[in-house]
């Protein structure tokens, strides 16, 4: 069930895709969301440049969650959304905080029940805030006529909207700023995202838009930006999200995947292409992405061909984990 206002909206009957469209559509539409889009919108983007003893945060990458305690870190977040939406759902009762970056629909349903089950309680009273998706929807062309594909957004938003109005938990919608909502024009016309990330005040619940510098994506950058592909040759992990992070102990858990020699190969191949050409074949949406885009994904790339094996990575199948220091900097454990 979803709430708005602590009223349930009202909702046509659910039980096809171009319904549950138009529920989709009552939410962007509904006065409360649409202010609180518009605050949130108004807010400057908060740049978060490291983790350190006095504001120590967790962050979150595509296709990951990750549940924090307030107790533990100030900030949790994700960015680097273009097509994709963070989720936070947050426990009011207790300030317990999930986090996700959702990418495609099929990881919708596990994920949330994944993300549910590591902060409910007795009578929790459970905060849901979505920000990313913005509108990549080809538009009309030059004679008028509308092009069929409606782009990876609108599914994915769909899909989620979905899953939470069907699931048995009440959820307070606070915050819906995906799509049109969050979507501007840039200087050639491209349609991009107004932000692409955001940060959760765990000890307040509040959502902030927010950008992480690259030595704020840690621990383990590289190693988790391949996961986010690779994790789909693991059949154990298939539909589900990377759960990263025990809030308990304030580590890292980088659980171990296996991949073949042929995301070596694939990468060998990437390597030859033009940034503009790496863009067009890996991307959703290659003139929405950030400037370090391609940077970041070759980075990935030369990894796994300088080190085709898994176990170089995962050595005795054991995950990599990592703990916090005392300056809020992170050390791998061996």
């Amino acid at each position: 069930m979803i709430l708005v206002d602590n009223q349930p909206i009202s909702f046509p009957d659910s039980s096809s895709q171009s319904q549950g469209r138009d529920i989709l559509d009552i939410l962007l539409e509904n006065p409360t969301l649409v202010s609180a889009a518009n605050q949130f919108k108004s807010q400057p983007e908060r740049i978060i440049s490291d983790s350190g003893a006095h504001m120590k945060h967790v962050y979150v990458f595509q296709r990951e969650f990750a549940t924090v305690d307030p107790a533990v870190a100030q900030i949790v977040g994700t960015d680097e959304a273009t097509t994709c939406v963070g989720l936070v759902i947050r426990n009011r009762n207790n300030g317990l905080t999930s986090v996700s970056h959702m990418d495609f629909p099929e990881v919708v349903d596990q994920g949330l029940n994944q993300m549910v089950q590591s902060i409910t309680g007795p009578e929790a009273i459970l905060d849901v805030f979505l920000v990313g998706g913005f509108d990549d929807s080809p538009h009309k062309n030059k004679h008028g006529s509308k092009i069929s594909k409606e782009g990876y957004s609108l599914a994915l938003c769909h899909k989620i909207i979905m899953s939470l109005l069907n699931r048995p938990e009440t959820f307070h919608l606070r915050l819906l700023f995906v799509l049109g909502h969050n979507t501007k024009s840039d200087s050639n016309g491209h349609q991009i995202p107004i932000f692409g990330g955001l940060l959760v005040e765990t000890s307040t619940g509040r959502v902030l838009p927010a950008c992480f510098e690259n030595h704020a994506r840690s621990p383990d950058e590289i190693v988790r930006r391949i996961l986010v592909n690779v994790s789909y040759d693991d059949l154990n992990l298939r539909g589900k999200l990377l759960d990263i992070y025990d809030t308990k102990r304030d580590i890292f858990i980088i659980p171990c995947v296996q991949w073949s020699f042929f995301w070596s190969e694939l990468e060998s191949a990437k390597a030859q292409l033009s940034d503009e050409e790496f863009l067009s074949e890996c991307s959703t949406s290659p003139f929405a992405e950030p400037p370090h885009f391609v940077q970041c994904q070759r980075r990935t790339g030369r990894y796994l061909v300088e080190h085709p094996h898994w176990r170089y990575t995962f050595p005795e199948g054991k995950p990599r984990v990592f703990q916090r220091n005392d300056d809020g900097t992170w050390v791998k454990c061996d």
